[in-house]
């Protein structure tokens, strides 16, 4: 798909999202950035993200990080006229995206097969917890409840204690297994003119993540332990300290570890010994390779030691703050207003910077305009 025709087919799109938090308003802003229209569905009183703090010139981090390019209809759906504007609204929709309780949608006529019964060309996607065919169905699923579901938490720390991943990354990975789903959906939607349900599950996303550990598991007893910084199954890659600070070092396979060996610890050597021939032997004896390493980077400057990590062609990097990362030269930010105030945050990975300032939507922004723009439409699929 050419650039030309990309922006052409997003341009075309209405997305409608019932979203709260963090999974569906990565989806539907990842629409938004491609150039999609979005109207983003809420409360009359705001989404749950708009009221985790208000620091970011009077909104909350969350909220401002996820719904620039958004519009904001704010809809009470216990009432007619706000049901009604919302079908209406539907009829003209190519995707409808909710991360609602499970079952809550179908309880007001708004199930997946209701819809595509009414609305032929829509695809519908819920974003939940865990599998609708499922015994955990109905059980509530937020993104730290997942993390320790799934078993990343297990893997995740130092040795003697688990920890969580410290952003919402069950909710974010979610959000983008979604996004892909529904592109997926809508190039079928291309060959067959139909619709469709989609269910995205946060636990599914996460499990698929453990394979790694799960295939160790079950299909070589092995249990994953946690090694803090360090890595649980390739060796060496871990921080290590120098005379001044930390440096952190990837060896991926063996023709770098030689490299290591002979350039970095000037023990050409060690790398034939039987102990870290390869990497599950590394891995093995990852307590007796680090004396060896220990031994010749307490005396090195982390100057010197990444000067010979260049050298060599080892990978190696810093393990930065947040302080350090507003600073890094490899960040790329975008601005956005809030509250006609711009500020920047991170860019879109997907979007490159085209100069347009995108806004964060005021609670019910738009009510009166998209009233007067579907009044008169009728549902029709």
């Amino acid at each position: 798909m050419n650039k030309k025709v990309e922006a052409s087919f997003f341009k075309h799109l209405l997305v409608v999202s019932i979203e709260q938090a963090v999974a569906a308003p990565i989806c539907s802003m990842r629409f938004a950035d491609a150039g999609a229209r979005v109207i983003k569905v809420e409360p009359t009183i705001g989404e749950t993200a708009r009221h985790y703090d208000n620091s970011i010139e009077g909104e909350s981090a969350y909220f401002s990080s996820l719904n620039r390019g958004k519009e904001s209809l704010a809809l009470n759906l216990r009432k007619d006229h706000d049901f009604s504007l919302l079908k209406k609204i539907l009829s003209k929709t190519d995707v409808f995206i909710r991360n609602t309780s499970p079952g809550s949608m179908a309880n007001i006529g708004l199930g997946a097969s209701q819809l595509l019964n009414e609305f032929k060309r829509l695809i519908v996607v819920d974003l939940v917890g865990y599998g609708q065919d499922t015994e955990y169905s109905h059980m509530k699923a937020y993104d730290l409840l997942v993390q320790a579901e799934s078993g990343l938490c297990s893997i995740t720390g130092s040795p003697n204690e688990p920890s969580k991943v410290g952003i919402s990354i069950a909710d974010m990975g979610t959000g983008m297994n979604a996004y892909s789903a529904i592109l997926e959906a809508l190039l079928e939607r291309e060959s067959n003119g139909t619709g469709k349900a989609l269910e995205i599950t946060m636990f599914d996303t996460v499990a698929e993540w453990m394979s790694v550990p799960l295939l160790h598991y079950e299909h070589a007893n092995i249990e994953t332990k946690r090694h803090g910084m360090a890595h649980s199954s390739i060796y060496p890659y871990r921080p290590y300290s120098c005379s001044d600070g930390d440096v952190l070092i990837a060896v991926q396979n063996n023709d770098q570890w030689k490299i290591f060996c002979d350039i970095v610890l000037s023990k050409p050597m060690l790398a034939d010994n039987k102990l870290y021939k390869d990497n599950a032997s590394r891995v093995e004896n990852r307590i007796l390779l680090d004396q060896e390493i220990d031994e010749v980077f307490k005396d090195l400057t982390t100057n010197t030691l990444k000067k010979l990590l260049k050298k060599s062609g080892i990978a190696f990097g810093q393990i930065n703050t947040v302080k350090e990362l507003s600073k890094h030269l490899a960040l790329k930010k975008q601005v956005i207003e809030i509250n006609k105030k711009k500020i920047t945050t991170p860019a879109s990975p997907l979007v490159k910077e085209n100069g347009v300032v995108k806004r964060i939507p005021k609670i019910g922004e738009h009510n009166s305009k998209i009233n007067e723009e579907f009044s008169k439409e009728n549902p029709s699929g």
